[in-house]
């Protein structure tokens, strides 16, 4: 940890008191703060640049994940995967897209030899343009670029198959628990909607239907269920606005809630009701609870902290207690560890990296 180098060595003249690995669990818990009772010997993965979206293979011996790092050259997202370390060993990792374009949400399939990614590099190779928020107010806005598509790769990188081929934005997958089922966004039908496809056949099922943003699904682990975050504008000037945005091909991230519902879209339910941006929501891993990152208790938008609730929405607990941003988490299969992005540590700047810790009930 690069703020704590000289105390750990000034420990290193003490250490006839304490032992090198009590000096390590020290350390690493200093990035615990107050109130978090469920963390336990944190790690930090990454240094530098922006971390994000961090997904378990289904062993829980690698992770995927985004990263864009422009000092290194990294101008936009790219996907990268590495092996878990053991406590206190560096995590090592590895570019696994092209660089062309740019790329979100990468996914393992069970045997971790084979992951799923979207990338726009089939629409050109440079980053896209990003959108100018000075147009838009200084409104905080995700673009959806028309030029994504969902890609099966190898791990060493090696494209094996082009998932969707529909004209638009297609991105945001994750898997069912056996593989066999891939959910994700798209607006082939001229809407956010969540869509389910069978790997083997190819077979593309639209499940939502609402007008609004539908997306960051993911399936319970049994496989009956689904959970995601989703916008559904009201009012005449929330129509108009999110068409507006969606015709330009942008959404306004900024009032979200979670839903739930059965995996193939019947019985859908809105689980939150807390106002602001409610979003990266998927399950614990005995399928009772959900976790999710929400801003509901600041007026002005942030900090962004983590929270569990009950599969109804009852139970709220808040779970990350830090004044910046604490985002994308995922359990562990085993559900021994979390996996979760954040600027802690970042002294104050905006350095996204990547964290696991042990994880107490």
């Amino acid at each position: 940890m690069h703020g704590l180098k000289f105390v750990k060595y000034l420990f290193f003249f003490m250490a006839f008191l304490i032992t090198l690995k009590s000096l390590k669990a020290q350390s690493a818990d200093s990035l615990i703060y107050p109130d978090e009772k469920h963390f336990k010997n944190i790690q930090q993965l990454t240094f530098n640049g922006d971390n994000a979206e961090a997904y378990w293979s289904y062993d829980d011996k690698q992770v995927i994940f985004q990263r864009k790092h422009e000092s290194e050259g990294i101008m936009c997202d790219r996907i990268f995967i590495g092996n878990i370390p053991a406590a206190g060993q560096p995590f090592i990792f590895k570019q696994l897209s092209s660089g062309l374009g740019r790329t979100t949400c990468g996914y393992f399939l069970p045997g971790g030899k084979e992951v799923v990614y979207a990338s726009t590099y089939l629409g050109g190779d440079s980053c896209p343009p990003v959108p100018d928020r000075k147009q838009y107010g200084n409104r905080y806005l995700w673009p959806v670029y028309n030029s994504y598509d969902i890609f099966l790769a190898d791990t060493s990188g090696k494209i094996i198959k082009q998932l969707t081929k529909t004209k638009g934005y297609d991105a945001e997958a994750t898997l069912s628990p056996d593989g066999k089922k891939m959910i994700f966004t798209s607006d082939r039908n001229g809407d956010l909607d969540l869509y389910v496809m069978e790997l083997k056949t190819g077979k593309v099922t639209q499940i939502t239907h609402e007008l609004g943003y539908d997306g960051g699904a993911w399936f319970s682990p049994d496989g009956t269920k689904i959970v995601w975050r989703a916008s559904r504008p009201k009012t005449p000037e929330e129509i108009k606005d999110y068409k507006d945005l969606l015709s330009e091909g942008l959404v306004a991230p900024t009032q979200m809630e979670v839903f739930i519902a059965n995996a193939d879209g019947s019985n859908q339910q809105q689980v939150t009701s807390l106002g602001q941006a409610n979003w990266a929501p998927n399950f614990t891993p005995d399928g009772k609870r959900i976790i999710f990152c929400s801003n509901y208790e600041y007026k002005h938008g942030f900090p962004f902290n983590m929270y569990l609730m009950n599969l109804d929405g009852s139970g709220l607990e808040k779970i990350s207690h830090g004044n910046g941003f604490d985002a994308f988490p995922m359990f562990s299969y085993d559900g021994k560890k979390l996996m979760f992005s954040s600027n802690r540590n970042s002294g104050g700047g905006y350095d996204i990296n990547l964290f696991m810790v042990d994880w107490e009930k």
